[in-house]
């Protein structure tokens, strides 16, 4: 629900219609960490166990059926790409990846490059995070530094992404520009070394509290005119920067 109200937001920001975006339009999203609620982990645990261990025989039968049978839907990374997709009619290229931001930062890339070979138009850009659950809260508090289940939040935002020749061709304003990009990697053996995450903000306040894949994207909705500038590094690696001109 939040990916598709943050993506009709952006849509009718940028002066496009809602319901027929059709060929020209592309998605790519990057969706946060799985969430998993308290109780429902609780009662697939219960159907399982065969005494104090886990049975996948009884996890395949009371296991399973002890949970809801829809609740695999809402678990699957692809499906707010499906909602946000069927919503507006989006029907040309897409790209899912997770569930950082360093993978938001993908997922750009991923636009730009088929807004440039011209295999869309218009890139419809985004990120969720369902963060405010008991699953993806005891993840982070297993992290070395851990992040407390307080700072974590639920968020979602999109940018539309199209080139300069395209918006003058709509005659639509212009909201804003990318000035720079850049993704690199640092290497390391992730069982003997956890990296330092990092990420901040110049030209527009941080966000309140952790947003997961959506910090960048929420970010640059709030911001004031101007220059805003992004730069992190990511847990597993990932290190990414940005240069964006709000107008």
């Amino acid at each position: 629900m939040s990916a598709r109200c943050a993506a009709g937001r952006a849509l009718e920001s940028a002066g496009l219609d809602t319901s027929a975006l059709g060929p020209k339009a592309g998605l790519f999203l990057a969706v946060g960490f799985i969430p998993f609620e308290r109780a429902d982990i609780d009662a697939l645990m219960e159907g399982s166990l065969e005494g104090d261990r886990v049975s996948l025989r009884r996890f395949g039968t009371d296991g399973f059926s002890a949970v809801n049978p829809l609740l695999t839907f809402r678990c699957l990374p692809n499906m707010p790409a499906y909602h946000v997709s069927a919503n507006f009619d989006v029907q040309g290229e897409y790209f899912v990846t997770y569930p950082g931001a360093g993978e938001f930062y993908a997922a750009l890339m991923e636009a730009i490059d088929a807004l440039q070979a011209g295999r869309v138009a218009v890139a419809l850009v985004g990120a969720v995070a369902h963060q405010t659950n008991f699953l993806v809260a005891h993840h982070h508090q297993r992290l070395r530094p851990p992040i407390a289940a307080g700072d974590l939040r639920d968020g979602a935002g999109f940018l539309v992404l199209e080139t300069a020749t395209g918006l003058a061709a709509r005659g639509a304003a212009v909201r804003g520009r990318l000035l720079e990009f850049d993704v690199g990697y640092r290497a390391h053996d992730p069982f003997a070394q956890e990296l330092e995450p990092a990420e901040n903000f110049a030209g527009v306040s941080a966000p309140d509290g952790n947003f997961g894949a959506a910090s960048l994207p929420l970010a640059l909705a709030t911001a004031p005119l101007g220059i805003v500038r992004h730069e992190l590094k990511a847990r597993d690696g990932v290190t990414a920067a940005s240069t964006w001109q709000l107008a």
